[in-house]
């Protein structure tokens, strides 16, 4: 059917979960941020891989284990040669990994500060239904149903209803969708009956 306006969503955290930790020069428990810096150390022929964060107040350090006693064989050569480097990426994959890092430190302090990119793929001239792809490159703790109320400048009760009229459907299809986190790959779809709200709903996922 040729009736799709259908819009991708580039969805990128702006600020990376920071551990709450006690810290041993402030005496007291503070969020640590990340200063970007991947450390190496090699036992024999096993290696150890640490982030290491710092403390906002004193600069106190905490070493955030990535992996430990890996063989260097079982390291892939390319993601070894880039946290050799700490290169950007690499480091930003492991920053945004909010389950791993609170798996290390208990405590987690996370952002809903988001910069979205939108794209048209596909405009029909006829189109009624919106369509909307998410692109996450990084992982975020970010309900779906805020993004979405930021992006289309609707009402969290307004998204509600919609949802439970079958006026928007999530894929992969659960019944608490809305209320769970912004996954990569999730596809959005918009069935609006009311065309006046069709068209200022589409303004904003396009952006204008």
């Amino acid at each position: 059917m040729c009736d799709i306006l259908h819009l991708e969503w580039t969805a990128t955290p702006k600020t990376p979960p920071r551990p709450i930790l006690a810290c041993s020069g402030c005496g007291l428990s503070r969020p640590f941020r990340s200063s970007g810096r991947i450390r190496l150390n090699a036992n024999g022929k096993r290696l150890d891989a640490w982030l290491i964060y710092r403390c906002i107040a004193c600069d106190g350090t905490w070493n955030r284990p990535i992996f430990e006693r890996l063989t260097i064989r079982a390291i892939d050569p390319a993601m070894l040669e880039a946290m050799q480097a700490s290169t950007p990426d690499c480091v930003a994959r492991i920053e945004f990994d909010a389950q791993a890092l609170k798996a290390k430190a208990g405590r987690i302090e996370e952002s809903d500060d988001i910069e979205t990119r939108k794209a048209v793929l596909r405009h029909d001239a006829d189109w009624r239904r919106i369509a909307i792809t998410l692109s996450l490159p990084y992982p975020t703790g970010l309900r779906l149903d805020r993004l979405l109320a930021a992006e289309l400048q609707l009402s969290r009760s307004r998204l509600q209803a919609l949802f439970d009229r079958q006026e928007i459907r999530i894929g992969p299809e659960r019944k608490d969708a809305l209320k769970r986190g912004v996954r990569d790959g999730t596809l959005i779809t918009l069935d609006l009956r009311d065309e006046a709200e069709r068209m200022a709903v589409s303004k904003a996922a396009m952006g204008g």
